[in-house]
């Protein structure tokens, strides 16, 4: 039975947005991420758009979502992704094991920028999961 990780920031247009295709991509099917935001933007950053399709990756059917959208979902963990210095991260309204794991926010920054979030998401966040969850890798 797969694992559903929220991915939780305010905007929900980056960070967390690069994680729950990261995830996805390298923990699908033992884990099945979603993500979402207390704020959401209007819609999800470009530069984490590329960053992903430079690594591969499906961004089709990408979008901001409010945290309500994701309340009827079975959720096993919440992570929250935003960074304490710049922003305050939200709380997640139900008892469920959350973490957090902050990552610099690349808005407004060169491609690179976004790249190496992308780059350290998968670095922090895919092996913390696969470890929290039991997960072999394939190696």
């Amino acid at each position: 039975m797969a694992k559903t990780v929220l991915i939780l920031c305010t905007g929900n247009s980056c960070r967390s947005q690069m994680a729950e295709v990261l995830v996805n991509h390298d923990l699908g099917p033992d884990v099945r991420a979603l993500s979402a935001g207390t704020r959401p933007q209007p819609k999800v950053a470009d530069g984490a758009i590329e960053a992903l399709n430079l690594g591969g990756m499906a961004t089709e059917g990408l979008y901001p979502k409010d945290v309500d959208a994701v309340m009827n979902e079975d959720i096993d963990l919440v992570v929250t992704v935003c960074d304490n210095a710049r922003e305050a991260c939200p709380v997640f309204p139900k008892p469920i094991p959350s973490i957090h794991m902050p990552f610099h926010d690349p808005h407004g920054e060169p491609m690179e920028s976004f790249v190496k979030v992308r780059d350290e998401i998968r670095a922090k966040l895919v092996p913390e999961l696969r470890q929290r969850f039991h997960i072999q890798t394939d190696m």
